[in-house]
Parts: structure tokens; C-alpha cells; sequence
């Protein structure tokens, strides 16, 4: 997953894809990516944000799941329920090998399906803002779902870097894959969330600085670091539905 203007070692060019066609794609690598600098800072923001809350005995949604890299994380804070949804059937059903008996269900049109109004304390949602095409009804959906009180955690590649021409891209054989984004500004996002009357807690950004320079050395990127130094990479941003 690696921004094509980023690492100049690609030389071809990028088939894009819509995120389900593409994330089938990718599932059966997606979790062998051990020197992936943006999950790494996903993670590390991920579970900054959600050491600051409890979630003993309550209903949490994975908006966004995946093959569920934050679930062993997520289940050791033993909620009540654990639900994922994703677009994507072949990283749901990665999931299920993993963790067997998993409640996870296929997205259609953005809707929770079979999820009743104000039943959920927490909605999380990691890497998949930029994926979706009509985010305010997404939030809707999500408003409709929380209970008042209830929690939203949203992290995703940082709308400063996708402006930039930043993509998510993966190789499956010879083919370069790219995952269709859009840029939604945290501006545009705090908009959306005031006018559902969620109160912004915390924001938290990833920058590229000094910290992060061995990553590109290994990757021989140098010339990428110093292009991009003093960007941010990635955000967390947690808000409270009041009513």
C-alpha cells in the first residue's frame, strides 16, 4: 500500500479499481505486509485513540472491517458485540478463517442492514473514509445506528497526502493495482459531524518527520522523505453523538 508518486521504483502504470473488486483482489496478501509504514501508523493511532475508551460489554461496529487486523486488539477489551462490514467478501471471509464465528456482514449501498436504530455504543471505521463516494450518507447511517452517547473513531490516509496525488496501491503479479480514493477534507468531515451533533474529542496526526527516515532508507526512498517531510500521513479524529 504505497503512494504511486512515492516510490518511483514502479514503472507501471497503476490499474485502477473500485475498492470491492479491488480489496478481493488484495485479500489473500493483505496481511502479509510486515514493513507497511502506513498500517504500521494506523495501528499506532488506532490504538492510541482506543486506549482512551471502554468498550467492556458494549456493541461496536467495524464500518470498514477488512480481514479485521484490529480485531484481536478490539476483542481483548471484551465488548458485548462485535460486528464488521465491508464491501469486500474475500477480506470478510479472511476474517472468518481467523477468528471463526465472527459476526461480519457484506455492505450493500452503505446501509447496516439488520442493525436497529440507536443500538450501538461505538462505531469504528479504519482506512476506508477516502473509499467512500457519498460520505455524508454514510454518517447518516451511522447517526441512525448510535445510541446518544454513543462514540465514532474514523482513521484514514491523511486528505493532505491524497490531494498531493497520493494512492493506495498493491501488486498482484505483474499488475499494479490502484484503489480509487476520494479527497474529503477534515474540514468537510467536522462539518458533516457538527450537523449530526457530534462533539469532536480528540484529533490526532501522523507527521513525516525525523521518526520515520529509516523507513525510507530501507526502502532506498530518501529523495521521497525529503520531498515530503513535515506532511501528515495519517489521522485519527474521535467524536461523541449528543443526541
Amino acid at each position: 500500500m504505497f503512494f504511486r508518486k512515492w516510490l518511483s521504483r514502479f514503472r507501471s502504470k497503476p490499474v485502477t479499481r473500485e475498492p470491492s473488486e479491488a480489496y478481493n483482489q488484495w485479500a489473500n496478501t493483505y496481511d502479509q505486509q510486515p514493513d507497511n509504514l502506513m498500517l504500521q501508523l494506523d495501528e499506532t493511532v488506532f490504538s492510541g485513540l482506543l486506549n482512551e475508551i471502554s468498550l467492556t460489554n458494549l456493541t461496536v461496529i467495524d464500518y470498514g472491517c477488512g480481514t479485521g487486523r484490529h480485531w484481536p486488539l478490539l476483542l481483548t477489551r471484551q465488548p458485548g458485540i462485535l460486528k464488521g462490514f465491508d464491501v469486500s467478501e474475500g477480506m470478510l471471509a479472511k476474517l472468518k478463517d481467523k477468528i471463526p464465528g465472527a459476526a461480519v456482514f457484506l455492505l450493500k449501498e452503505d446501509t447496516l442492514d439488520g442493525v436497529p436504530d440507536q443500538s450501538a455504543d461505538w462505531i469504528i471505521s479504519t482506512l476506508t473514509m477516502a473509499h467512500l463516494k457519498e460520505p455524508r450518507k454514510v454518517f447518516e447511517e451511522w447517526n441512525r445506528v448510535l445510541k446518544p452517547g454513543g462514540g465514532i473513531i474514523i482513521t484514514d490516509y491523511h486528505p493532505a497526502i491524497l490531494a498531493k496525488g497520493g494512492q493506495r496501491t498493491f501488486r498482484s503479479g505483474d499488475e499494479l493495482i490502484s484503489i480509487q480514493n476520494q479527497v474529503w477534507e477534515l474540514g468537510l468531515i467536522r462539518q458533516m459531524a457538527g450537523q449530526l451533533h457530534w462533539t469532536e474529542i480528540r484529533l490526532v496526526e501522523k507527521i513525516l518527520d525525523d521518526s520515520l527516515k529509516a523507513f525510507y532508507e530501507k526502502q532506498n526512498a530518501l529523495h521521497v522523505f525529503e520531498a515530503y517531510q513535515g506532511l501528515p500521513l495519517i489521522y485519527g479524529i474521535r467524536f461523541k453523538k449528543e443526541k
